[in-house]
């Protein structure tokens, strides 16, 4: 703060970060609304109120976004205790109320009475389109074991479009990039995940999360579903709801003949490990995947029965042989780990025998002193360390996969 006028002082205490400001609810009884422990905050604020993630001109500000646990009907206030006025040279503050009017749709709630009245109604919200998967999840804190449900929606479905709009900007929150999609393109799936709670002896619904899912069109008569979104609300995070709901949507399309296979729209490394735990899991009991097999080699049977049974393209189909080969693999076995190493090396490689190549053509038509700057850049020694360091990060993200896997 070296070097700041008073003014300049005065002005940076009415700086607020928007991820600490915004407080978001999923709420099921009336008293949820004064129980900080139900409270949750964004990870992300970026694509609301910049880069900085800041909102200017507040003290103490308190972004209130409350969702009603099942059908999402919300509650948005703002508060504060103080804001920049008059006094401060023309300074305004930052409009948030449009700012997050840009992403909420209308229809909410401004104050507190008229939430609770629409609490009351929930008894009568019930999940949208097809029911595909129950399972249930043994709850500590509960000491009993709670169900939650998996669903196939599209917007035909009564209501379905208007829920979607309020369930859509918690993406805002919690994905890094996220958009908004194009719901009058019939060719997206939707897939919700929902909890069963009773409250004074009725069955009610809470959302925990969903996916959003892309069908391409193939030639000649090919589809190719692509997950675009996924998110898993975070009072929900880590009790194993993302693997179901991958799982399921797997098992949806594996039943159709015109699916190729199931890839997914630049998936964060999160997903990725997701993904491999679930491919894994699915893939294991195949007859190509079992352990004398593994230990031949990546083969083009393992691509087949993978792309026939489960809808696995060849690149996620070779990560998964990896991971089972590194189970049926005794590293403790000195040629049994050569072996392994060499099979996970060669395909890492492959990038760096590109450079080669390149750097073969650049002998031919490269000048002397443009040759060293370009062999500066492919330094031998350090590719064999990159290459190390990538298969050590390899086994040690496979061997997690396997641990889940060994609990499931």
């Amino acid at each position: 703060m070296a070097g700041l006028t008073a003014m300049e002082k005065k002005l940076a205490e009415y700086k607020c970060n928007t991820n600490e400001a915004i407080q978001l609810k999923l709420v099921r009884f009336p008293e949820e609304l004064e129980d900080d422990n139900t409270t949750f905050n964004p990870e992300y604020s970026h694509q609301v109120f910049g880069d900085d993630e800041v909102a200017f001109g507040y003290k103490g500000l308190k972004i209130l976004l409350y969702y009603i646990a099942g059908n999402l009907s919300t509650l948005f206030r703002i508060e504060y205790t103080s804001k920049v006025n008059e006094k401060f040279d023309c300074v305004e503050a930052d409009d948030v109320e449009s700012k997050i009017r840009e992403i909420i749709p209308p229809g909410f709630c401004t104050n507190t009475d008229d939430f609770v009245s629409l609490l009351e109604k929930e008894v009568n919200f019930k999940p949208f389109g097809t029911l595909l998967h129950t399972y249930s999840v043994h709850n500590e804190e509960a000491g009993d074991d709670i169900t939650y449900q998996i669903y196939k929606a599209d917007m035909t479905c009564p209501g379905f479009q208007e829920y979607h709009e309020r369930l859509q900007t918690f993406l805002m929150w919690f994905i890094e990039t996220a958009s908004f999609i194009d719901v009058d393109d019939e060719r997206w799936n939707y897939f919700l995940v929902f909890e069963k709670y009773n409250k004074d002896g009725a069955t009610l619904f809470a959302t925990v999360g969903y996916m959003t899912v892309y069908n391409y069109y193939v030639y000649p008569d090919k589809t190719r579903p692509r997950v675009s979104q996924m998110l898993i609300l975070p009072p929900f995070q880590g009790e194993g709801h993302g693997a179901q709901l991958l799982e399921t949507v797997h098992r949806y399309y594996m039943s159709s003949p015109t699916v190729l296979d199931i890839t997914a729209e630049d998936p964060s490394e999160n997903y990725v490990k997701l993904r491999d735990f679930v491919l894994v899991k699915l893939c294991k009991d195949l007859f190509c995947f079992s352990p004398g097999r593994l230990m031949q080699g990546f083969s083009q049977e393992m691509v087949v029965e993978a792309q026939q049974k489960l809808k696995i393209n060849k690149q996620h189909a070779r990560r998964v042989y990896e991971i089972l080969r590194l189970r049926a693999t005794d590293m403790g076995d000195a040629e049994q780990s050569r072996s392994y190493r060499l099979d996970i090396k060669r395909r890492l490689i492959g990038p760096y025998k590109k450079k080669q190549r390149e750097l073969a053509k650049m002998r031919r038509c490269l000048r002397p002193e443009e040759l060293t700057n370009q062999l500066n850049q492919i330094d031998l020694n350090m590719q064999h360390e990159q290459l190390e360091e990538s298969f050590q990060q390899l086994v040690s993200d496979y061997r997690r996969v396997l641990e889940r896997l060994a609990q499931a």
